[in-house]
C-alpha cells in the first residue's frame, strides 16, 4: 500500500512586527492548536478546519504523521525555531521512507536567515528525498511564492477563501492532486503577478477576489490556485503567484496565463475600504446596529501587537452609548483584573505596550467578568478548535458606554466566541469593534449588516505607500494602480 508522510509548519511573518516568533509560542495552544507530534495528529486534528484535517480525511493511501506546528502571526521565526521543526519533519521523513509526502505550510514564513523560508524547507527534504520524490503542499491564500519553491514541490494547492472557510477543503484538494501524480506525471506553470494588494482589499466576500476564484475551476486544467500575498513582508517574493497543473504543459501554461491575465485585468476594481478611526466610529454611531468596526492594521492574525489604543480612544472621545471590543492583549491588566475579583474597580493604564503605535490608556475600569481564556470557537472559520488565552477579563471604562475584553496572548477575534467567553453576546450591542482584519467577517456577518474598516497604527501597515519596503522585487507596484519599486 502506498504510504505517504505528512506534517506541517504554519507561520504568516510580518517582518515589520517587533515581537519575534519563538519556540514557544509554537509549542503552546492560543488560537491555533500546541505543537503535535505523530499519532496523536490524527485524533488531534480530526473534524477541523486546518489543511492537514482536511488531507487525512480525504487520503485514500496509509498517512504516516510526523508533526505539526503552528503560531499566531508575527515578526521573524526565530532560526533556533525554524530548524528544531524542519530538523524533525526532515528526520520524521527520512526513517519512515515513505512513497510520497503532504506539507501544510503557510507560504509566507520568513527567518532573518531564510526570506524565503518554504523554499528553504522544500530544499532540506530534497537533499534527503532526491528530486523525483512526490511532495504535495497546500498553502495559505495570502502566501509570497518563489519559482524555486514551485520547482521543488510536485503541485500545490491553495486557499480560495478569504474569511479562509475552505483550509480543510484546501488539504482535501492537495490530497486528490496528489493521487493523479502518483499515477502520471503532471505538467506545471508558475506565474507571479505585477502589483501587492492590501490586505483588506484581497478578501473573496468582495470584487474582484469574488470572481478570481470562482473563474478558477472553469479553467481548462487539472488545478489552477491563486495566492494574493501577504503585503507586510518584506522579502523579494512579496506578492501574488499563480500555480497551474495539466496533463499537458501548453493546458498548464494556458491556465496560468488566463489567470494572470484576468488579475491584471481587474487591477483597478481593489479597494482597501480604509475608514480612519474617528471616521469609523462616526459612521457606526449612524447604525443601524450591530455596526462591526474593524481595527485592522493591529491584526494579531497579521503580526499586529494587538495592544493598540487607537480604536479605544476614538470611541470614548466620541462618548459612544454602546460598544465593545476584543480582545486587547494585555497579559497585566488582565492578572489585575484576577486579582481584584469580579466587581471591583480598579484604574489601569490599558494597552500601548508599543510606543511606536499608541500610548497606554489609563482608566478607571469595572471588572464585570472573569475567564480562563478557554473556549470552543463556534464560527464558519475556527469552529470546533479549543482556544486557550490564558486569564481574561470583561472591563466596563467607568463614566462611558465602552466595555473590552483584556486577554494574556494575541490572538485576532475572528469568532463571536472571543467575546461570549466573558458573557457579552455581540448581536445586543449597537458598536462591536475586533482586532482582525477580513477573517471576523466570516462570523461577524451573520449578525451585523454594516462592516467598517478602520485605518488606526499598527504593526499590519494597510497602507502600502506608506511602508518602507527595500528588498522588493524590481518592477513590482506598492497596491494597485501604485508607484513602481
Amino acid at each position: 500500500m502506498t504510504r505517504i508522510a505528512v506534517a506541517g509548519f504554519q507561520h504568516e511573518t510580518n517582518t515589520f512586527a517587533p515581537q519575534p516568533t519563538t519556540w514557544e509560542l509554537f509549542e503552546r495552544r492560543g488560537a491555533w492548536p500546541e505543537l503535535t507530534r505523530g499519532a496523536a495528529l490524527v485524533e488531534r486534528f480530526r473534524g477541523l478546519n486546518i489543511p492537514l484535517s482536511g488531507f487525512m480525511a480525504e487520503c485514500r493511501h496509509e498517512t504516516v504523521p510526523i508533526l505539526w506546528a503552528g503560531a499566531e502571526p508575527g515578526g521573524y521565526v526565530d532560526q533556533d525555531a525554524f530548524d528544531r521543526i524542519v530538523g524533525e519533519i526532515v528526520e520524521g521523513v527520512r526513517s519512515a521512507r515513505p512513497d510520497a509526502l503532504y506539507l501544510d505550510l503557510h507560504g509566507a514564513m520568513v527567518t532573518r536567515a531564510a526570506p524565503d523560508a518554504e523554499a528553504e524547507i522544500l530544499a532540506r527534504l530534497r537533499a534527503v528525498t532526491g528530486p523525483d520524490f512526490p511532495i504535495a503542499v497546500s498553502l495559505d491564500l495570502h502566501g509570497n511564492l518563489s519559482r524555486a519553491f514551485f520547482e521543488a514541490a510536485t503541485v500545490v494547492t491553495v486557499y480560495r477563501t478569504y474569511p479562509h472557510t475552505d483550509m480543510a477543503e484546501t488539504g482535501a484538494r492537495a490530497a486528490r492532486l496528489l493521487d493523479h501524480a502518483l499515477r502520471r506525471p503532471v505538467a506545471k506553470a508558475f506565474r507571479q503577478g505585477g502589483y501587492l494588494i492590501p490586505i483588506t482589499a484581497q478578501s473573496t466576500e468582495f470584487s474582484p477576489g469574488a470572481g478570481l476564484y470562482a473563474a478558477l475551476d472553469a479553467r481548462d486544467a487539472l488545478s489552477v490556485d491563486l495566492a494574493l500575498g501577504f503585503p507586510p513582508a518584506d522579502i523579494p517574493e512579496c506578492g501574488p503567484s499563480i500555480f497551474a497543473y495539466s496533463d499537458s504543459q501548453e493546458a498548464a501554461d494556458r491556465a496560468a496565463d488566463e489567470t494572470l491575465a484576468q488579475l491584471a485585468a481587474v487591477e483597478a476594481e481593489f479597494d482597501d475600504r480604509l475608514l480612519t478611526a474617528p471616521q469609523a466610529v462616526d459612521r457606526a454611531l449612524r447604525g443601524p446596529g450591530p455596526v462591526v468596526i474593524a481595527d485592522v492594521q493591529d491584526n494579531p492574525g497579521a503580526g499586529g501587537t494587538g495592544d493598540t489604543t487607537g480604536i479605544l480612544r476614538a470611541l470614548v472621545a466620541a462618548k459612544v452609548p454602546d460598544a465593545i471590543l476584543s480582545m486587547l492583549y494585555d497579559p497585566g491588566a488582565a492578572a489585575a483584573a484576577h486579582a481584584a475579583g469580579q466587581g471591583s474597580t480598579l484604574t489601569l493604564p490599558l494597552g500601548g505596550h508599543y510606543r511606536q503605535y499608541s500610548d497606554p490608556l489609563e482608566a478607571e475600569v469595572v471588572v464585570e467578568a472573569l475567564s480562563d481564556g478557554r473556549f470552543r470557537c463556534t464560527g464558519p472559520m475556527f469552529g470546533g478548535s479549543d482556544a486557550d488565552l490564558g486569564p481574561v477579563a470583561r472591563l466596563r471604562l467607568a463614566g462611558t458606554g465602552v466595555t473590552l475584553v483584556v486577554g494574556s496572548q494575541r490572538a485576532q477575534n475572528a469568532d463571536q466566541e472571543f467575546f461570549r467567553l466573558v458573557g457579552l453576546e455581540p448581536a445586543d450591542h449597537a458598536i462591536v469593534c475586533v482586532k482582525s482584519a477580513v477573517h471576523f467577517i466570516a462570523d461577524y456577518k451573520r449578525i451585523a449588516p454594516t462592516i467598517l474598516f478602520a485605518d488606526s497604527p499598527g504593526a499590519n501597515p494597510c497602507n502600502l505607500a506608506a511602508i518602507p519596503f527595500t528588498r522588493l522585487r524590481a518592477g513590482i507596484r506598492l497596491g494597485p494602480g501604485g508607484p513602481v519599486r
